[in-house]
């Protein structure tokens, strides 16, 4: 099993930001996927959802606080887009390149995972079995990046790099986690 600890940084911005830090974990075994993030700091200044009764599978999350992360397979051009929205919705998008040919991953019927959301901090944790996507000898690149909504609607793009002149998670020089 291979485990690394992260640190999301924001997109270099003019707009002042709210005090937060954005840490965590990833490791793989076998095909087996596990990630877990944690939100520190002022969240009273930003828009975290509530928790949904029913989690269901829903589009563009990414237009609000949103926890996401991108899989691709050394070599290849195609990734995955993992979409985790503290409220329990998700989803999950497949890429045949540079966004080109995005679909939703049907392999995919449910993506359970747990977030606790205390006054002080938010974890999300996942672990995601990728058999249905990739071998489990395949190698793998990842992206991890978090959205974060503030009070005042203004979104920042966090992200372990920024490698555009415009934050952009999908450029694959910022899959910088191998797998």
């Amino acid at each position: 099993m291979s485990e690394q600890i992260f640190s999301l940084q924001p997109f270099p911005s003019t707009k002042s930001l709210p005090n937060l830090k954005i840490a965590g974990n990833i490791a793989r075994n076998g095909n087996k996927l596990t990630i877990r993030y944690t939100l520190g700091g002022d969240l009273k200044e930003i828009v975290i959802p509530p928790p949904s009764k029913t989690p269901l599978r829903k589009h563009e999350l990414w237009q609000d606080t949103c926890f996401e992360f991108f899989v691709g397979i050394k070599d290849s051009q195609r990734y995955w887009e993992f979409n985790l929205s503290p409220a329990g919705h998700w989803n999950v998008y497949r890429f045949d390149g540079y966004r080109q040919g995005m679909q939703e991953e049907t392999a995919f019927e449910n993506l359970s995972f747990n977030v606790q959301n205390q006054s002080d901090g938010l974890t999300l944790a996942l672990d995601a079995g990728l058999g249905k996507i990739i071998l489990a000898e395949q190698a793998l690149e990842v992206a991890i990046t978090t959205v974060i909504k503030d009070k005042d609607g203004e979104v920042a793009y966090w992200a372990l790099t920024h490698r555009g002149t415009e934050a952009d998670f999908h450029i694959r020089d910022s899959f910088t986690v191998e797998l």
